[in-house]
């Protein structure tokens, strides 16, 4: 079951990667691509500008690398790094909407493509997308969880449980009754006995003696 969840997930997170690394190639406001916009511009307090950026300053840049963040946690199976990438692009698609709300005063959606296009909603599925695969993944199961874990029981080999063979006519000697067979053959009082059915000898009486009687007196 984890092997398969392990496997959604990593499906879906590749699906996400895709959009996000697609969505700077796409516009994102008019006819302006993403790769079109400085980082900087992001961190200006009077929004963006009109300068055009290079492919290494542009917002290309902060997506490859979450991309390559979220391939390095999909090979480690780690919930955390994907999820933390989804975020890192949903943070950033709304920091890019506030800026260029200040720059032109207010954000619009024009059925021509004037307003908001739709390299924004690329990159802001993407992000949610990272964060569903992230909630799909079961992660890495801890090793200091298999330190503790009961050993796994070997299983019998085939047929132990099987009825015991019987044993062969005169494998053991039929039991006899001393009580029974006095003087026969087996008894405690055959004397061609083995020795382990011989009987022990009697303890000695532990009664004394009686004392002989003194002689008579003859004077």
């Amino acid at each position: 079951m984890a092997t398969l969840r392990n496997a959604i997930g990593s499906l879906v997170a590749l699906a996400g990667v895709v959009a996000v690394v697609w969505s700077p190639f796409r516009p994102w406001y008019g006819d302006r691509r993403g790769k079109d916009y400085l980082v900087v511009d992001l961190f200006r307090a009077d929004g963006v500008t009109g300068d055009h950026a290079r492919l290494t300053g542009s917002l290309f840049a902060p997506v490859l690398i979450t991309a390559l963040v979220t391939l390095m946690g999909l090979v480690l199976r780690s919930r955390l790094l994907v999820g933390l990438t989804g975020l890192v692009i949903l943070a950033l698609t709304v920091l890019w909407a506030v800026r260029q709300g200040q720059a032109a005063g207010s954000l619009t959606v024009g059925a021509r493509g004037e307003g908001l296009n739709t390299g924004v909603a690329t990159a802001a599925v993407g992000g949610a997308v990272l964060l569903l695969a992230a909630l799909v993944m079961p992660g890495r199961r801890p090793r200091h969880a298999d330190a503790f874990a009961p050993a796994p029981i070997p299983e019998p080999p085939p047929g132990a449980y099987d009825a015991a063979p019987e044993p062969p006519p005169g494998a053991y000697a039929p039991y006899s009754d001393p009580s029974s067979t006095r003087g026969g053959p087996g008894s405690y009082d055959d004397p061609q006995a083995p020795y382990d059915t011989q009987p022990l000898p009697s303890p000695p009486s532990a009664t004394p003696p009686p004392w002989p009687a003194p002689p008579p007196d003859t004077r």
